[in-house]
């Protein structure tokens, strides 16, 4: 059975102006046009949210990623033996350019104490790869289809994890290093019906030590600005910083 994008392709594929065959010349075009359109909406959305990896980026990961494409599948010529056509692996090159973009896409995370930022946007570019690739090797239904589907769970899905994961505030405390501040908070978040995950500690001088944490709680009425509230009644603490959790 042959897919849309197959027929669409014999189609174009066959297209002459004069003796000229100019469907593999179009097909490419389109292949390149396509790319640019679709990384380009990905990378739009990325910088429309101030990403540092935005609408330049995933448009170059994405046109370079079908360049490579239809270079490895016309770039070379066809090689005969005795009358017999060679086979050759066109998947070589897209192998080595999902290796390449996944080194690239490692550049977009940054690992700091309040958490790991750029997670979605390395996946982005990655995705751009694919969708690049998708175009270079004429699936257009393909890259589009995806495409949509993207930008989809970068906007839509993006509040649905706003909800899922509201009773997860990410909160970090300046204290004098001496204190049982843990204990304490401990304290606090059983009277408050809620838990402490990934604890972190950090000594900022001699004096201080900043402490990073999870509060977790299955409660749907949770009062995150009362539990800062009971934080800051503790001896000790100099300040209290309810982080954003949710950076993508």
């Amino acid at each position: 059975m042959k897919t849309l994008d197959q027929v669409l392709i014999e189609k174009i594929a066959n297209w002459y102006i004069g003796e000229w065959p100019i469907g593999n010349f179009v097909l490419c075009v389109i292949a390149l046009i396509l790319s640019a359109i679709l990384c380009g909406t990905i990378g739009y959305e990325r910088e429309r949210r101030g990403m540092a990896a935005g609408l330049r980026t995933h448009l170059l990961v994405g046109f370079g990623s079908c360049i490579i494409m239809i270079i490895s599948i016309y770039g070379f010529p066809t090689i005969y033996v005795d009358g017999v056509q060679l086979s050759r692996d066109i998947a070589r090159l897209a192998a080595q350019v999902i290796t390449g973009v996944g080194f690239l896409g490692a550049g977009a995370i940054i690992h700091k104490n309040d958490g790991i930022r750029g997670l979605t946007t390395a996946a982005t570019i990655w995705i751009s790869m694919a969708i690049g690739l998708a175009c270079g090797s004429m699936n257009f239904i393909l890259a589009t289809g995806g495409t949509i589907i993207i930008i989809l769970i970068l906007t839509v899905f993006k509040n649905v994890e706003l909800k899922i994961t509201r009773n997860s505030p990410m909160i970090s405390i300046h204290s004098e290093k001496d204190k049982p501040i843990v204990s304490k908070l401990l304290e606090i978040s059983k009277n408050l019906n809620c838990e402490i995950n990934d604890i972190r500690y950090e000594l900022t001088n001699q004096d201080l030590m900043e402490i990073t944490f999870h509060v977790l709680t299955k409660n749907q009425f949770f009062d995150v600005g009362n539990y800062i509230s009971e934080i800051k009644k503790i001896d000790g603490i100099k300040e209290v910083i309810l982080l954003n959790s949710h950076r993508i």
